[in-house]
């Protein structure tokens, strides 16, 4: 998935921002709250960030090519970071994304779920 890719399909969950920040990177949000992050990596490899059931972290978080995602998982929170691109992955990656942002959509208060129309 190349990250005009990644930015069309977060676009199209329902509800979601855009904006441009942390260095470059692509930050995708839902009710002012960030449920998916494209860049945000030091070696120049694509990356993507989301976050994850705990169900889903605990299987990812060892898995080859995801790793706990830096600064949000050292802080206890539940994200993890694909760190490497696999050939037949978008679909996998769709899942988690659109997983993050409903998670992230259920945290939302009432009131600032109703202000983004989640």
């Amino acid at each position: 998935m190349s990250y005009d890719d990644f930015n069309d399909f977060c676009r199209g969950l329902p509800a979601s921002t855009y904006s441009l920040q942390w260095g470059g990177s692509h930050v995708w949000k839902v009710g002012a709250k960030v449920f998916a992050v494209g860049g945000w990596q030091k070696s120049g490899q694509m990356g993507f960030t989301f976050k994850a059931s705990d169900n889903n972290y605990e299987i990812l978080k060892d898995e080859p090519g995801y790793r706990p995602a830096p600064y949000l998982a050292s802080r206890g929170l539940k994200w993890i970071q694909q760190c490497e691109v696999f050939e037949n992955s978008e679909e996998q990656l769709k899942y988690y994304l659109a997983e993050s942002h409903r998670i992230v959509s259920l945290g939302l208060s009432k009131k600032n779920a109703a202000r983004a129309g989640a």
